[in-house]
């Protein structure tokens, strides 16, 4: 490995994919599947995720967004797709894919997308740093080159919920009073 990749893994090495077919228990009285089963599955394979990258436990900070793009019906096969796409000095952006994949028809159609940040954590659950990231195929350096402007998005969100947070404090306090 070359010195300028020492402290770097490719987006592929930690690359995870959970395959689950949809099960009627799973889905709503639409008979597409629940957000909240969808959310799960994401956090799991992304946590997979995370840890392969970290070589540490992790922790999730954030869901940034889940954009479904197309139903998921009962008896459907999805495939979760997660990648690290971007690494802090102790997070790390994850981009879950949620593919429907149509095994007779041999054809895959993209369902859902989501994005969550993980911390990577040591033995006495402190932030701990974790390895740069880097892409390799068309699709992971366009996941990595959008990094940045989502990153200040997420920046900027955490802060519009502090001073929420900050506000309502104070406001429930003076309220008690």
């Amino acid at each position: 490995m070359s010195n300028s990749q020492e402290n770097k893994k490719s987006m592929s090495e930690s690359k995870s994919i959970k395959a689950k077919q949809v099960f009627p228990q799973d889905t709503n009285h639409h008979h597409t599947m629940f957000g909240g089963s969808l959310m799960s599955n994401i956090d799991e394979v992304a946590a997979i995720t995370a840890m392969k990258h970290a070589n540490a436990q992790v922790v999730t900070a954030s869901m940034d967004s889940m954009d479904f793009l197309r139903p998921i019906k009962t008896g459907e096969i999805t495939s979760y797709e997660a990648m690290v796409s971007y690494a802090g000095k102790s997070s790390m952006e994850i981009c879950v894919q949620i593919i429907i994949e149509d095994v007779l028809n041999k054809e895959r159609h993209l369902a859902a997308l989501s994005f969550l940040t993980f911390v990577a954590l040591d033995d006495n659950g402190k932030p701990t740093k974790v390895p740069q990231v880097y892409p390799e195929t068309k699709i992971e350096k366009w996941f990595y080159e959008g990094a940045p402007s989502r990153v200040q998005r997420r920046k900027d969100r955490r802060e519009e919920s502090k001073k929420t947070l900050d506000f309502l404090s104070d406001v429930q306090n003076i309220e008690e009073i």
